[in-house]
Formats: C-alpha cells, structure tokens, sequence
C-alpha cells in the first residue's frame, strides 16, 4: 500500500479518538459534491439526467468550508458531475488542505491537462481519476471514444509533476476475471499509488439499468479476480476486510453515516447513492433525523445489491476496530477466493420511509 504514513496515522488517531469519545455514527469521508454537471454522459451515472436550472448550481467556496468543518470527518471525496468544471475547485482544493483534509479530487481527466497548473502537489491532494477498465471497456463505460487515451496522458503527466494519483474503476455487467486482472496489471505498471475497484450501484436515474452487477455474480466477480491476483502486486486502495466481504466471506451492512454527503441540494439522506429520500439542512440534523433503520441489504430492496466501498469501508472499519487480529490475519493470508460464501441477505418488502493499520480504508470514493 504507498499510501503515505502521514495519511495511516492522522486516519487511525482519528477512528481513535471516536471510539475513545464512545461516538456511535460518526464520518470518515466526506463526499463533498459541489456540482453535477459534468462533460460525459456515462452510461451507469445517476446524475446527468437533472434539468439544467439543477446541473448549473454550485456550491460555494463558503458552502464547502462551512460543510468540512462541521463534518470533521479526516478524509473529503469530491465527486461530481467533474469537478474541474467548478471554477472555485482550486480555491477549495487549497481551503481543505489548509485544515489538513486528506482530499481525492474525483475526474474524469479530460480537462486535467488544461488545468492541472491550478494546482499545487501537497501530500494532502491526490487525484482521483476515473478508468473502467481497459481502452474498449473504459470508452464504452462513458460513452465517448478517445477518453481512455486522453484519460491516461494526463495521469502520467499528472506523476510526472509530482501529484499523488489514483485510479478508480467501476465494474459493470460483462465483466470477466481475466480483463480485469489485465486492468490492474496496467493500472500499477502506470505507477499510480492505488486503485479503487468497487461493482457501480444501479441508480435508479442511470440512462441504462442492464449494466449494473448483481451482488452474488459480483462476488464471484471477485473471487476470479483475486485468484487470479496473487502475487500481482496490486495496490487495491482498500481494507483487507472490505476486499473480502466483495469476495463472498463477510456479512455485512452498510454504514451510511460513514461517509455523509454535501451537494447542492444539502446533506442527502441517507447516502450518496439513494437520491430521492430526502435532504437535510445540516451535518447533525442528518444524523438525527435520518431514519437509518430503513435502509441497508437487509432493510431496503433499493438497497439489495449494493456493495459499493462508500457504504461498506466504514463498516469494515468498524469491524477492524472490533476485531483487530481477525483483520490483520486477512491482510496477511489474503482474499479467501474458495469455500462456501457467507448467505446473501434477503430485503424486507416493507413500505419504505497496514500493520494494525492495514485493515483502515485510505480513501473512499463515489462509484459512477
């Protein structure tokens, strides 16, 4: 894992510091998500289907400030919509870092090179860019020809001049063990410091709903991807525990509260995945008035398939802390890639309202 030292233990004294404090919900990432337009029209995205009086709002630099800080959470995913589009990003990027948030900028990079002299390398920002797989299957994922290529230029010029970068990658319908393996082979040959590999959640907004991955094929989806990932070297920007629970071997719910979002409409309930359950006005009235009951596999249909990292890090977080050397024994042996799975949950159908630090999340981040 190249995530610096810097960012394990300002993350784990965090997580400490909750538990120490007895805190029950508490966030871990910020999904801070300050626009929704964006320059592609992916496929499996949920938010491109918004009227334009909605894709032209902002949040402001103030707005942003105000949200990070009664958050508190260590980490701030900024997602979008491309976030380079926002012509405060800059200003907002340096305000995060001046309060020593840890901070993925989430793009798709088309714009990367035009403005990646905006920004200065800081071991507190790494770049987060978006690649679904291979040159076909990334271009096909966000329709449009030629992104892969311009994707993966400015990734290498973003190395170059000195930027953490990351890759994150989305897996939809027909994806197979070995194309996958083929994927993070290159992504690491690139040099990029991780990858983020989670299965997209089928939003109920997405242009197309055929490309989503149903939760026991996703982990047998995985199972053949971490067979055949043995000894790859693969820098997986993931706890131990969370890459397991994708292969079938741990029973999970989610963690909603763990990575709370802020986007122009307020701080959605209860996720950044569920649009259309309603907002909140402020970080606490969300964990007051969010009634987290209902939701989760277990809880939820909407819910039933989800096993997206930005519900379910936290949870495996949880699960370290309780369980520390269950943890750092799966860092150590590896994804079980064999034996029975743990059952799949079955949705209620009910009206719906690194050493020990091995096993902590470095990051999580929004999945198109």
């Amino acid at each position: 894992m190249g995530v610096p030292l810097r960012q394990q233990w300002a993350v784990g004294s965090y997580l400490i510091k909750q538990k120490l404090k007895g805190a029950e919900k508490y966030p871990l990432v910020l999904m801070l998500e300050p626009l929704f337009r964006c320059n592609l029209e992916c496929a499996g995205c949920g938010k491109i289907d918004y009227s334009d009086d909605i894709l032209d709002k902002r949040l402001t630099f103030e707005e942003c400030m105000e949200a990070v800080d009664e958050c508190g959470a260590p980490m701030v995913s900024i997602p979008g919509g491309e976030p380079l589009i926002h012509k405060d990003m800059p200003r907002i990027v340096e305000g995060l870092i001046a309060r020593k948030k840890f901070v993925y900028l989430c793009t798709n990079a088309l714009l990367l090179k035009k403005r990646i002299d905006d920004y200065t390398p800081s071991p507190y920002l790494t770049f987060s860019i978006h690649l679904d797989g291979m040159q076909a299957r990334h271009d096909a994922s966000v329709c449009q020809e030629g992104v892969f290529d311009r994707a993966v230029e400015a990734i290498k010029l973003a190395l170059g001049k000195g930027f953490r970068v990351t890759v994150n990658c989305t897996l939809f319908q027909g994806e197979t063990p070995p194309e996958v393996a083929e994927f993070l082979d290159y992504a690491t040959e690139l040099g990029v410091e991780g990858i983020t590999i989670a299965p997209g959640f089928s939003y109920e907004h997405a242009p197309k709903q055929d490309v989503f991955i149903k939760s026991n094929d996703v982990k047998e989806l995985f199972r053949g991807i971490f067979k055949l990932g043995k000894n790859r070297g693969w820098k997986l920007n993931h706890s131990s525990l969370y890459l397991d629970f994708l292969a079938g071997n741990q029973d999970y719910n989610c963690t909603p509260w763990g990575n709370p979002t802020r986007n122009v409409f307020g701080w959605q309930k209860p996720c950044y995945l569920l649009a259309d359950e309603g907002y909140a006005a402020t970080f606490q009235e969300l964990l007051d008035t969010t009634q987290w009951e209902n939701y989760g596999n277990v809880n939820n249909p909407k819910c039933a398939s989800c096993m997206a990292h930005c519900g379910y890090e936290a949870t495996a977080v949880e699960d370290m802390l309780k369980h520390p050397i269950k943890a750092l024994w799966t860092s150590i042996r590896g994804v079980r890639t064999d034996g029975d799975m743990v059952a799949s949950p079955t949705p209620v159908v009910a009206p719906i309202s690194t050493s020990t630090l091995a096993g902590i999340p470095i990051h999580v981040e929004h999945t198109k």
